[in-house]
Formats: C-alpha cells, structure tokens, sequence
C-alpha cells in the first residue's frame, strides 16, 4: 500500500488501525515526533534553561526516546541533556540493555550515570526475588527505581526528569487504578508535587508498537531479551487483556487516555500548600513516617536476620 498522505507515492511501511492511514516512513516519523512535541506543548514541560535528566533504561522506549529528544532540541543551546541508567541486578537481562545504553549515549554525545541497586540499598532485585514475597518483584523494582531515579536527578542539579513511559504504560497505570478502586493513585498520575523533580512522559501519546519501529527506522539497537519477573506482575496480566481489546476494536486505548483526561478534571486533588512528611531514615518526601523504598530496605533487613 501507499502512504495516505496527500501527493505522496512512497511505500507505506504501517498501517495504523486506529486511525485508518497508511504511513510510509517519512509521515510514520514525522506522527511520532508530532505526538511527542504536542505533548510537550499541552503540559509546558520544557522552559529555557532546564537540566534535564533522561531515565534510560537501554531498551527500546527510553533510547528511542533519548534519541528524539536531541534531535527535537538540538538547536537549543541554552538546554542540557544527560542520562541515569538503573542497574537492577536481573541476571541475564540489564547487562544487556545497559550495554545498549552505553552505546546511544556515546553516540549521542549524552552523559551518562548509573547506579545500581546494590550499591543503594545493599541487595539485587534478584534477592529480593529469592526472597519469596506475596507480591511480584516488579511492584518492589518500580518503587526503588523511582527512588534512585529522583535522589540522583535531584544531586546531579536536574530540573527535570523525562521518562520514556508510552501509551501502553499510561493506560495500563490508569486501568489497573480504576480496577484496584485506587482515587488516590489517580488523581497522583495528573498531579505535580514541589517536592519532587517535575515529570515528563513525551510518549504518552505514542503506542508502544510505534515506538519500536520508531527506533528501528531510526536504526536505534534493539534488545529481544526480556525481563524474566514481567510476566509475574498484575500489569503484564492487564496488558494482555488491553492488547486484546485494542486489536478487536481499534482506538481502544486512545479512548481511556482520553477518558481518564477528562474524567481526572473532577478528581481530588491534594490541598495547596499541604506538605509531604519526611520520611524518618532517609529524610525524603514521603506520604507516610517511612517511604515505600525505606519500607522494602528494612522488610529486606529482616528477612536477612
């Protein structure tokens, strides 16, 4: 098939369902980048001067994304790019994305810090694993991640930190809140709290699928390998249940993006002003007398004694 683009005759190399065009490579670039900076737009998520810190992970989505960003912004002096890379301590698995990390970032002329789980908190998301808890190893590697992530963007002076979170991501957040009944969790994934560095997530907008041919268009190393504990999540079980959806009825994900926007307009949001405790070890925001990364470092202490 053609490109269904207006006058142009070059080969399609996609064909979005959900919006019924057939796209060749030029107009596939040209949507994803479109989507990318109108999200950009909408939440005024970069101002001159910022400092902004790119969580890379070395897979598809944030070396795509690393790659856009200096390619969207590379006339712009006054920003500066660099990247944080989380060693998780999966065996078999993040020594090779974060070998892909290396790469791109060296290519891309881009800074690049990583830190490690072992070193943070003193174990492996492997032992944590082998610990044998109720809940899946992904729920424990989300939060430190986050934890990692927002202290060493804030030492290294970021002003803000951008994520490679896709359209997947962000509706499979969303669906699993709505199914858990959690408001609160809700209202947060709209939300801006001072204590925290601001959040950019430019792909919300962007399904994962394209993203990935975004990056092998973009002749961006892809890693197959998989992270062996995403299959135990609740989130890998709401993924296949969405893909499912989205293939018999096409759109279905832009419709609860869409849907949770403007239902998050009548959702309760936290009291101006209201500060976040402290967190009594490791003195960070928190919602709580102790943090969720302070919770999971002593439930890790004691399973140790």
């Amino acid at each position: 098939m053609r490109c269904s683009k207006r006058k142009c005759l070059n080969p399609a190399i996609i064909y979005q369902k959900y919006s019924g065009l057939h796209l060749c490579e030029a107009h596939f670039i040209e949507d994803v980048e479109r989507k990318a900076k109108k999200e950009i737009r909408k939440e005024l998520m970069i101002e001159r001067g910022d400092k902004i810190a790119v969580a890379l992970s070395g897979g598809k989505d944030s070396s795509a994304l690393l790659y856009m960003l200096k390619k969207i912004f590379h006339p712009r002096s006054d920003l500066e790019f660099f990247a944080i890379a989380v060693d998780e301590g999966i065996k078999g698995f993040r020594s090779v994305t974060l070998k892909n990390a290396e790469n791109i970032t060296k290519e891309l002329e881009v800074e690049l810090h990583t830190f490690s789980f072992e070193k943070e908190f003193g174990f492996t998301l492997d032992e944590i694993a082998a610990k044998g808890f109720e809940q899946a190893p992904c729920t424990f590697c989300g939060v430190l991640r986050r934890k990692v992530i927002e202290t060493k963007a804030k030492e290294l002076g970021a002003t803000k930190v951008v994520t490679a979170h896709n359209l997947d991501d962000e509706v499979q957040t969303i669906s699993i809140n709505y199914i858990r009944g959690d408001i609160e969790r809700l209202s947060r994934l709209r939300g801006r709290r001072e204590e925290f560095v601001p959040r950019i997530k430019p792909l919300r907008g962007v399904p994962e699928k394209e993203v990935a041919l975004y990056a092998l268009v973009a002749g961006i190393p892809i890693s197959t390998v998989q992270c062996p504990y995403a299959k135990l999540s609740f989130r890998f079980t709401v993924k296949k249940m969405l893909n499912e959806f989205e293939m018999k009825h096409p759109g279905t994900k832009y419709s609860l993006l869409r849907g949770y926007e403007r239902l998050s307009e009548f959702l309760p949001t936290a009291q101006p002003g209201r500060k976040l405790l402290r967190c009594e070890r490791c003195g960070e925001a928190s919602a709580s007398r102790i943090c969720k990364a302070c919770e999971i470092v002593e439930r890790m202490r004691s399973r140790k004694s």
